[in-house]
């Protein structure tokens, strides 16, 4: 079993720019309403989520964040809304414009290994505020990217 981290555990993180991945395909503009159960004021704001992946050795040689990149934009095509933007209308009706814009894309490095967590990788995680990253002007839900991932490389 690892050991607990420290509750004043410090790192750097030192991330690149924001980018939009968008469908490596084009894909049609069309609007999507959200159902009702979606589209509760209640639930207009993001989750955070945070996942780890150890190292693969089938992986060696290949740019993890390139092959992260690849896949999201191959996987957009088909789930196109995701690279859309949600509007607002008649009646505060919340609904997806299929823009094909993108996804935000965040590429980060972190001065930490990953057992220096210890036990910590289970929710809730203590340094998740270090990690995630608000990009300025990304936190609202109307006209915003539907999606933020950011890669890290431990």
């Amino acid at each position: 079993m690892a050991p607990t981290p420290p509750t004043s555990l410090e790192f750097k993180v030192h991330r690149r720019e924001p980018e939009l991945i968008a469908p490596a395909k084009p894909t049609p503009h069309e609007f999507k309403p959200l159902s009702d159960i979606d589209d509760q004021e209640g639930l207009r704001f993001h989750i955070p989520v945070i996942q780890f992946y150890r190292y693969d050795p089938s992986m060696q040689g290949r740019d993890p964040v390139m092959v992260i990149r690849e896949a999201l934009a191959r996987t957009l095509v088909f789930y196109y809304p995701f690279a859309g933007r949600l509007r607002e209308g008649p009646k505060r009706k919340l609904i997806v414009e299929c823009t094909g814009e993108g996804v935000l894309f965040i590429e980060a490095e972190a001065d930490v290994a990953l057992e220096q967590f210890g036990d910590a990788l289970q929710p809730p995680f203590p340094c998740l505020e270090e990690l995630l990253f608000d990009v300025p002007g990304s936190s609202g839900v109307l006209n915003c990217p539907l999606l933020l991932i950011q890669d890290f490389l431990f």
